[in-house]
């Protein structure tokens, strides 16, 4: 016996990326509802080997329907999710809307599974920034053997974690570029994003660092632990799919390298990489359509005592967001929600 489920925003691209993993997973879907704004109505999309039309968001029932998968942007989320949550379907959201709020969890399965226990308070579970999850799937089994003190991350986040548009503003800008007269103004981005980088995403906060930098820091420590110090620098790049980050962690214990690379080569959803010689690493590129997080170029900072650097990337449509969320409502399921 399955599921009821909904994935609303069904034809943006983390929408579509819902679709397709739980159809790649098997997710026990007795039936499945692709929603959309009126705009989009009608559109079809893929599950598994069947075709969906998407109905209305606006005038959809959720009574009776188990978990909706939300990746519609904080605004519908805002009118939305409380209709699913007060029908009695479980609102699982990739918008930030309910990442702070403390009656809200905050899950990356691989680092805090059982907060899902508290999805009750409002029948809503949120799904982490595409930058943090990454991150924290690399630092959570380093964090339970040696205690981290403090982090520096500097990530490489690509356009598609801005969306559509931002992917079609890259590659228009890339081929204007070599068609004298046919340059792209850029719209979607402060600055030309194509051959260069931004260190910009999000708005500008009084306190000089940008929103998606705050995010960063205000998710890792409600998932991992508060007591963490981190620190963020966010750019975006010139890549269509993939988040890269270089980590530099310092620890309250001594750790070596060789245990830390042992340690993430056991770690759930982690993959290492990391051979000392050209191409011996993970690049973007190379983690598109995956599930796991990659960690390249483990070493020692020799500047502070217990300090290790470390190479991480990720595909930011699935583990960024799609994937995180429907292994979330896998958690939910064997968990909480047991059917059968």
């Amino acid at each position: 016996m399955g599921y009821r489920v909904v994935v609303a925003g069904a034809t943006g691209n983390v929408g579509r990326e819902m679709l397709n993993i739980l159809a790649e997973r098997a997710f026990p879907v007795d039936e499945i509802a692709a929603l959309a704004s009126r705009k989009s109505l009608g559109t079809e999309v893929s599950f598994g080997d069947k075709t969906l039309k998407t109905q209305d968001l606006d005038t959809f029932d959720f009574a009776g329907w188990d978990i909706a998968l939300f990746a519609v942007g904080s605004d519908a989320t805002k009118k939305y999710a409380p209709k699913a949550a007060a029908s009695g379907c479980v609102v699982i959201d990739n918008s930030s809307l309910y990442r702070y709020d403390r009656d809200v969890p905050l899950v990356v399965p691989e680092v805090n599974a059982d907060a899902v226990l508290g999805y009750q308070k409002k029948m809503i579970i949120a799904n982490p920034n595409c930058s943090t999850a990454q991150m924290v799937v690399a630092l959570k089994p380093l964090h339970d053997r040696a205690r981290i003190k403090r982090v520096v991350v500097s990530t490489y986040q690509s356009v598609s974690g801005a969306g559509k548009e931002a992917i079609d503003e890259l590659w228009d800008q890339t081929k204007g570029l070599y068609v004298p007269g046919q340059e792209v103004a850029p719209k979607k981005f402060t600055k030309q994003i194509a051959f260069n980088v931004i260190p910009h995403i999000d708005v500008f906060l009084d306190s000089g660092e940008t929103k998606e930098e705050w995010k960063m820091v205000a998710e890792t420590k409600k998932i991992l632990d508060k007591a963490i110090k981190i620190t963020a620098t966010c750019v975006r790049v010139p890549v269509f799919v993939g988040h890269s980050e270089a980590i530099n962690i310092e620890f309250e214990e001594h750790l070596d390298e060789e245990e830390a690379r042992d340690i993430l080569r056991e770690a759930p959803g982690v993959m290492v990489v990391d051979k000392r010689e050209a191409g011996g690493y993970i690049t973007p590129v190379e983690c598109v359509g995956e599930y796991a997080t990659y960690v390249s170029r483990i070493r020692s900072d020799p500047t502070i005592d217990n300090g290790l650097n470390l190479w991480c990337v990720s595909d930011n449509l699935r583990k960024g967001a799609a994937l995180n969320a429907v292994q979330i409502a896998e958690t939910l399921g064997t968990r909480c929600l047991k059917k059968g």
